[in-house]
Formats: structure tokens, sequence, C-alpha cells
């Protein structure tokens, strides 16, 4: 974990791909996409049915590794409203068994926006916590400070003749968006059009290592 200062706020970037408030003792990830793998099997498109358990063990791992109590979920948490229904059982126990031992909440984004019964926890559409707006999409509009998610930002390089790609926050005065955490999830190129709408031109990416966070200016 690395510090993050955003808006009068301590925060912690891990290089998974999550934050950790340590005033609050919460982490938070977004864009889950639990169950994605079921969604696309419906279609005909056949894919590991391990997607949900996979992502469920790595925040578990985070949430013991840094003693969270608040959990927050920024959204776009199942691919679609009905996928807690598919959950494998073992992906569902340890849901369930996550959503008592912590205070979790659900911020609902555009594929789950209709969530109903999500194993435990609180659904929310958005939340102000401590000055900080949590929501899933960024709103370019809103001067208030924010956490979200939505867009699964990654950041490409080439590197001594190699394409590599990092998921990365993108972080602007006023704007933090969280990489997307889940397991069979993609990711948009930081310099997208739609993120730096989102986000402005003044904004960075910022990949996290365990012992240092490095800075992009997207304008570069």
């Amino acid at each position: 974990m690395v510090p993050l200062s955003f808006a009068g706020h301590e925060l912690m970037a891990l290089p998974e791909g999550a934050l950790y408030w340590p005033a609050r003792e919460a982490l938070l990830v977004a864009d889950l996409h639990f169950e994605k793998g079921s969604w696309f099997a419906q279609r005909g498109q056949m894919l590991p049915p391990y997607d949900s358990i996979a992502t469920l063990q790595a925040v578990a791992a985070l949430a013991e590794r840094t003693r969270a109590r608040e959990l927050w979920c920024l959204g776009d948490s199942f691919h679609d409203s009905e996928g807690c229904e598919r959950l494998p059982g073992d992906a569902r126990a340890l849901l369930t068994d996550l959503t008592a031992r912590l205070d979790w909440r659900w911020i609902t984004g555009n594929h789950d926006s209709l969530l109903v019964d999500p194993c435990g926890g609180t659904i929310l559409e958005e939340a102000e916590v401590d000055g900080l707006v949590l929501r899933h999409e960024a709103e370019p509009g809103d001067p208030r400070p924010e956490l979200s998610g939505h867009f699964h930002p990654k950041l490409r390089l080439r590197v001594r003749g190699r394409q590599v790609a990092r998921r990365c926050f993108v972080a602007s005065a006023t704007k933090l968006i969280l990489p997307a955490f889940g397991a069979l999830t993609g990711g948009l190129d930081a310099h997208h059009p739609e993120i730096v709408r989102a986000v402005g031109r003044k904004a960075q990416a910022l990949v996290a290592l365990e012992d240092r966070l490095l800075r992009f200016p997207l304008a570069a």
C-alpha cells in the first residue's frame, strides 16, 4: 500500500486496484462484475465459471490484510441485476460471510441498477461520506470531490519495444476513478476521451506498486 492524498483525505492505494481509507478503516473496490462468466454462458459464449469466487477471494484477502471494518463497492458489483441468483454455492457462502463480518455497502451501477438481493449488505445509489461522494460514474459537472469506478482505466505504455498495460487510478483535484477489480474485467485506455471528459485534462494516471506510486500526466 502506498499513500495517496485526495481532497484532504489520506488514502492508501493498493497494487490490486483497491483503496484503503485508514480514518474509516474502509476498503473500497469498483467493478467486481460477479457472474460475468455465467451471463456470457447464457448467451452461448463459454467462459471459465470461476470469476466470482476468484474475485471474492481477492476481496477477502485484502479485507483481512487491511483489517477493514467497512467495505464499499462502487457499482457494477454484479454483471447484471440477477447475478446474485446465479452465484455458485462456494461464492455465495463466502460473500454472505463477508457481508456479515463487514459493514458492507453496495453502490449500484449501470449493470446492476436493479440489484435487490446481494446476499447481505446495504444497497445505495450513491453516498456522501466525510465530504467525499461515492458513486459509480463520475459526474463532470459536480464540484464535490468524488470516488467512482465505471471506466475500468488501464495505462498502456510502450516499454522496450513492447506494449504493456497496467490497471491504474485516474485522479484530478476532485475526481478519483478506481480501476476495475473483477477477475474478468477488461480495461479502457486512461487517455480515452470519455475518461478525460469525466476528470478533465489536468488529471493523472496513477499506478500503485508495493512501495511507490507512479504518476503519468494524461496530457502526455
